[in-house]
């Protein structure tokens, strides 16, 4: 089947090419989002795969349905760039990547934490200047500390299982309790236990309830000087809320691997540009933010899953197979 890859970066070029081998699709490369002005892009073509900052809404479905394509595959587990009630009348099924490695994700905000409490970034700065100063440098004993994680999923409970290592104290927010959350010594609390975190880190999809789950009458109720940890979604985060915090010190620290209007930055070399968006640049400026470009799930072993439940579940609509993948209303 001929497909166009939208949103296509150097480093799954080689991997996708290497799945294809035993799918034999024809693969058609674009380094450029799918949206109003590059839909054009995807006539002709039967198959359209996109990531998370592509644009399909109803305008971009409906010319895609013109052009003949019968399948949108997304190349990730959200799918909230999808106007899928459009896809169903328009008679354009769509498929996801339900699973791929989530410690891929839980690893990296770890990672984030650690790196944002211990400010390993300033320091690495510093050496690299010939500055050894400690001061400024001051962190916190991860033990005994207690972590909110927001959402109990797969990734949220991977990252309870490595923070339970480190001997901290884990309370959990979910619609949905998971017994392997409380089996590693994790405790369900209501809204009001968030002002007992000194780490909230978020693992939970974005819906229309979730939306800036963190804003500012949550900040208000966090533990001053708390820290905030994003893999998951950037419309989580009341970003300006998040600033205005940071600047009064009731949020001790920040460090974000999604944000919320970050479609038109992500994925892209900008160094040499003026960048027009005024809040991450505030962001950025804060020597306690840390704000890193949706990488948390760039690992081989998750790239790769990814990419072959990608190709597979093409494979199936190209014979005519059940879409275990498939996303329905």
């Amino acid at each position: 089947m001929r497909i166009a890859m939208f949103s296509v970066q150097r480093y799954e070029r080689v991997l996708l090419d290497e799945a294809n081998l035993h799918h034999g699709h024809d693969l058609v490369f674009f380094d450029t989002l799918l949206g109003p002005e590059t839909v054009s892009l995807a006539a002709g073509f039967p198959a359209v795969s996109v990531f998370v900052n592509d644009i399909v809404d109803a305008g971009v479905l409906k010319h895609l349905a013109a052009g003949g394509t019968k399948l949108v595959a997304t190349r990730s587990t959200g799918f909230n760039q999808i106007d899928l009630q459009a896809a169903g009348q328009l008679g354009i099924k769509v498929v996801r990547v339900t699973d791929y490695s989530p410690n891929s994700i839980a690893e990296f905000a770890v990672g984030l934490l650690l790196a944002l409490n211990r400010k390993i970034p300033r320091a690495y700065n510093r050496t690299r200047e010939g500055n050894f100063s400690l001061d400024g440098l001051m962190g916190f004993d991860l033990v005994n500390r207690t972590v909110a994680v927001i959402g109990t999923g797969k990734i949220g409970r991977i990252f309870a299982r490595i923070m339970a290592g480190f001997g901290c104290n884990l309370i959990g927010f979910d619609v949905h309790r998971s017994p392997e959350f409380e089996a590693i010594g994790g405790r369900y609390v209501d809204a009001s236990g968030i002002e007992d975190a000194d780490v909230v880190s978020l693992h939970c999809p974005l819906t229309p309830d979730t939306y800036h789950i963190v804003n500012a009458q949550a900040l208000a109720r966090m533990k001053r000087g708390a820290l905030l940890i994003n893999t998951s979604r950037g419309g989580l985060v009341d970003t300006e809320a998040a600033i205005e915090a940071l600047k009064s010190g009731q949020l001790g620290g920040i460090a974000i691997d999604v944000y919320e209007q970050e479609a038109g930055l992500f994925f892209r070399d900008l160094s040499s540009t003026v960048i027009p968006d005024d809040v991450i640049q505030r962001l950025v400026s804060f020597p306690n933010a840390i704000v890193t470009g949706h990488q948390a799930f760039l690992t081989r072993e998750a790239l790769s899953t990814i990419l072959e439940t990608t190709l597979a579940s093409i494979s199936d609509f190209a014979a005519g197979r059940p879409l275990a993948n498939e996303i329905k209303l």
